[in-house]
């Protein structure tokens, strides 16, 4: 009677002993594959993963879906008052508050996803230890759960620019692909964290800071115009900028085009998302031990 192989991030050997046969399951070593095909394969099980995150984010919340709005709309009323009335910051001849929150949303959403995907393998460490399934899919899912608040912040969003009176251009029509540019940029930076978070657990005490710095780092508060010419190639290896930038402009008709800074913030984006996922493959084989 002969066993049936399952799909397994491993190397196989079959040996034949007349009508039986016996199964080898040897460690993957070195760097493993990525294994996309797989994960497509496990679609359900990343909705389910997907929808399993929301209603845990928003279970026994008081507010809900309410923190999705005033997190992102409080920070844009300090900004606004400090930055924007006390501090004089050029916005580009936009409203200074609506200036801010169109780089809130995208922000918000990937600082709450890089957060979110940091402990996410360690807390599904239930799942890792009992049953196999591509675990690319646990911080991706993360992430995937995020899109519920910003979907949520972006109607606010669109709410201001009918206040302010401030139509989108043309340019709305590339903002897909400036989602689709963050949307990598969270999962792969999600990759990074979520897996080094399995070996050494001060990650999670290094995230908040991270965050912190990173958007200091990024045009959230200013805007990336200030920023002398000769550095604004170096400035938009950060894949943030060219998301941030690339919605003021889709939205607001920002006067400066981003084109080459988000080239180079794709760049940057391509280079976080495949060196994210080998580093993640490459130490999935010792998540079942450690975490």
């Amino acid at each position: 009677m002969s066993t049936t192989p399952t799909t397994i991030p491993a190397l196989t050997q079959r040996e034949e002993f007349g009508n039986a046969s016996t199964l080898w399951i040897e460690p993957v070593h070195g760097w493993a594959s990525l294994k996309l095909k797989e994960l497509w394969e496990y679609r359900e099980l990343l909705y389910f993963l997907v929808w399993r995150d929301v209603k845990v984010r928003y279970k026994q919340a008081a507010l809900g879906a309410a923190w999705a709005i005033l997190q992102p709309l409080l920070t844009m009323l300090i900004f606004s008052v400090i930055f924007g009335r006390f501090a004089k910051v050029p916005s580009d001849g936009t409203p200074y508050p609506l200036f801010a929150f169109v780089a809130l949303v995208p922000w918000t959403f990937f600082a709450t996803s890089m957060t979110q995907s940091s402990n996410s393998v360690v807390g599904s460490a239930n799942l890792v230890t009992k049953v196999y399934f591509p675990r690319l899919a646990i911080p991706l899912a993360s992430v995937l759960a995020g899109l519920v608040d910003f979907a949520l912040a972006f109607v606010v969003l669109l709410g201001m620019m009918v206040y302010y009176r401030h139509a989108p251009t043309e340019h709305v029509l590339w903002l897909p692909a400036f989602v689709l540019l963050e949307l990598c940029v969270a999962v792969g930076v999600g990759f990074w964290l979520s897996a080094m978070n399995v070996k050494y657990r001060d990650v999670r005490y290094v995230v908040p800071f991270l965050t912190q710095f990173w958007m200091y780092a990024s045009p959230i508060i200013y805007s990336s115009s200030i920023i002398p010419a000769r550095y604004r190639t170096l400035y938009a290896l950060n894949p943030i900028v060219g998301v941030v930038d690339g919605f003021r402009w889709a939205l607001l008709g920002t006067k400066t085009p981003p084109g080459p800074m988000v080239a180079v913030s794709a760049a940057a984006t391509l280079l976080f998302l495949v060196g994210g996922a080998l580093y993640f493959r490459h130490m999935e084989t010792e998540f079942a031990d450690i975490v």
